[in-house]
């Protein structure tokens, strides 16, 4: 692992929460045990500490799923599948998953500059930026461990076209990630530079398939939620 540790790069920009402009999740698929969902950019997974930031994921499905509950997060800003439990039994079996990494996720990510390699790894550790949370910063020392792959599946008008696969699942990892090899995702309301934060409406950051194992009997899944940038 390359040794890398870097200060955080924290831009002015306030957060104003507005879910009434996400939308309602789109229901992928629904059994006895799981729920699966598309979340809207904008739409918190789980609450937030403050007052107005009480909307999310749970709370718009509650009137047609009040047994959904929250087994992973997706940032705000970040749109794409997820999967929450309707049973105890199924909530621990998914969250084991997670915990084990029998899980996997890809994401689509459209990022800032034309990315030289047509594939790579990154294997930089994350941690948090305490003074500065929500904020994570690339720590060789204090950070843990980190592993995402990268394709690129399109280069246009110094704009590039990924596939994300995170083996881990630090907290804003791909964004740290793209950021440290030059390459920030467009839209990052927390990572970007003017430029790449402005280019775009939203975080081009998009959670496209989700695989795991059902927790009734075991049968290996996939679910997609088609990217809509």
């Amino acid at each position: 692992m390359q040794k890398h540790h870097e200060k955080s790069v924290i831009y002015d920009r306030p957060l104003i929460y507005r879910p009434d402009l996400a939308g309602k999740p789109q229901i992928l698929h629904v059994d006895k045990s799981l729920l699966i969902i598309s979340k809207p950019s904008g739409l918190l997974s789980v609450p937030g500490k403050a007052e107005g930031h009480k909307v999310c994921v749970e709370s718009v499905l509650a009137d047609d799923y009040p047994d959904a509950r929250i087994v992973h997060r997706l940032d705000l800003a970040t749109s794409g599948v997820m999967v929450l439990a309707r049973r105890k039994p199924a909530q621990r079996h998914l969250g084991l998953q997670f915990e084990r990494r029998h899980m996997t996720k890809t994401y689509i990510a459209r990022v800032w500059g034309d990315v030289p390699a047509a594939a790579g790894h990154i294997d930089l550790p994350v941690r948090c930026d305490w003074p500065n949370r929500p904020v994570q910063m690339i720590d060789a020392e204090k950070g843990k461990r980190a592993l995402t792959n990268f394709k690129v599946l399109e280069i246009k008008r110094g704009i590039s076209r990924l596939r994300l696969t995170p083996i881990t699942g630090r907290s804003h990892q791909l964004r740290l990630h793209m950021l440290s090899i030059g390459h920030p995702i467009l839209g990052d309301q927390l990572y970007a530079p003017n430029e790449a934060y402005r280019a775009v409406g939203r975080l081009q950051l998009h959670a496209e398939t989700l695989s795991l194992y059902h927790p009734d009997g075991g049968a290996r899944m996939t679910f997609e939620a088609p990217c809509e940038f």
